[in-house]
């Protein structure tokens, strides 16, 4: 038996879906830094513009002297510093959560939750385009799995109304990675209350951006006190690293005692959790942040719209403008490279066969200049390939 992999990788290649990371030579923001050229960066997730605030990073620095570069040990032997149980309780406040707990990353938030959770006796239901972490969590966990039609409460009932388990998890986005719309909450909480289900969101894509204060789509939607189980991530509106999960005490005990993914890893750095509660509190206190995407969103959809770009149902700062092939995705992304501008071209399998596109994302980094730009870019483009 051998392992031909160079033909595999033969034919990503040929099929326009071959993945190199691109090397960044200077920090997350309005501006990235590649081979020697600057680009302006519309593919970050950076929603808030805080991967680079002065304050924030100066609050890394500064718990960087205090407390080392690493915590040393997992949570549970000695790695739980004290930064580490105020950001904590930092983000149960923030929620409106009786506790929250840290992870290293969204991903292993959500393999640690659903392995806790569920087993060979129980059932989980996820939304066709969840991301792939809860795809995998559900997966890995050893319960029944199934799929529903994205964003139908409706197919999800039916789903729940046949299942026998002893447990039944629905599992959602708060908002979805690559096409930026968000779950229909009230009606999958309705679904969930009168077939004995937990609901769990995955707002990554939420915390920080939705809601007046940032406390995300729970919040936005007005559902906080019906979702059992909330995870958010750290790297993204809050500009740093790592995720959390939070709940009630019981769910939170519950995990400390039974997820592999928190209690067999080191905890993350001391300095992040403290610089995490610097962006948490930006996050709340500074407004014009969202009023900022907010405008730069509706200024980006008016203006791609009217260049006959097909774009997404989404108000969020995710905007992908549909293309449909892999290799005309791919030369898009390449014709703005070349006029300045850095969006990355999503295709299969993180997207469905067809429906590759590219992910423009917007940061309170940017400017409606800097929209305008790009929209400038866009028509020259389009232009330029309608003549050939």
């Amino acid at each position: 038996m051998t392992f031909d992999l160079a033909a595999d990788l033969e034919k990503r290649r040929q099929q326009h879906r071959f993945r190199e990371p691109l090397v960044m030579d200077g920090p997350c923001g309005r501006v990235a830094r590649l081979a020697g050229r600057d680009y302006l960066n519309f593919c970050s997730n950076d929603y808030l513009g805080l991967a680079n605030d002065p304050e924030v990073v100066a609050a890394f620095q500064q718990a960087a002297g205090s407390w080392g570069v690493g915590s040393g040990a997992s949570h549970l032997v000695c790695g739980h510093q004290r930064p580490h149980q105020d950001l904590e309780e930092a983000l149960a406040a923030h929620t409106g959560r009786e506790r929250a707990l840290l992870f290293s990353t969204g991903y292993m938030a959500n393999l640690g939750v659903m392995s806790a959770l569920l087993g060979k006796s129980d059932a989980v239901f996820e939304d066709r385009l969840n991301h792939a972490s809860l795809l995998d969590g559900g997966l890995l966990s050893g319960a029944r799995f199934r799929r529903f039609a994205h964003n139908d409460p409706t197919a999800l009932e039916r789903l729940l109304q046949r299942s026998e388990a002893r447990r039944k998890l629905a599992v959602v986005d708060g908002v979805f990675s690559m096409d930026g719309d968000e779950a229909p909450l009230a009606a999958l909480a309705n679904v969930c209350e009168a077939n004995d289900a937990w609901l769990m969101v995955d707002d990554a894509h939420g915390i920080g951006v939705l809601d007046e204060q940032g406390r995300g789509s729970l919040f936005s939607q007005g559902v906080n006190d019906r979702v059992q189980v909330l995870m958010g991530t750290l790297g993204k509106g809050q500009g740093t690293g790592g995720a959390f999960v939070a709940g009630s005490h019981e769910l939170i005990e519950t995990l400390i005692q039974f997820a592999r993914t928190f209690i067999y890893t080191t905890a993350m750095p001391a300095a992040v959790a403290a610089a995490t509660l610097t962006s948490l509190k930006k996050s709340q206190q500074e407004h014009w942040r969202r009023e900022k995407l907010a405008e730069l969103v509706t200024r980006f959809r008016a203006g791609a719209s009217e260049l006959g770009y097909t774009l997404m149902d989404s108000q969020t700062p995710i905007q992908p403008i549909l293309i449909g092939s892999d290799a005309d995705a791919m030369a898009l992304s390449a014709a703005l490279r070349e006029k300045g501008f850095l969006i990355t071209a999503i295709r299969p399998p993180t997207v469905p066969e067809g429906e590759a596109r590219l992910r423009v994302t917007l940061s309170a980094a940017h400017e409606l200049a800097d929209v305008d730009a790009l929209l400038a870019a866009l028509d020259e483009v389009g232009r330029r390939k309608s003549d050939a």
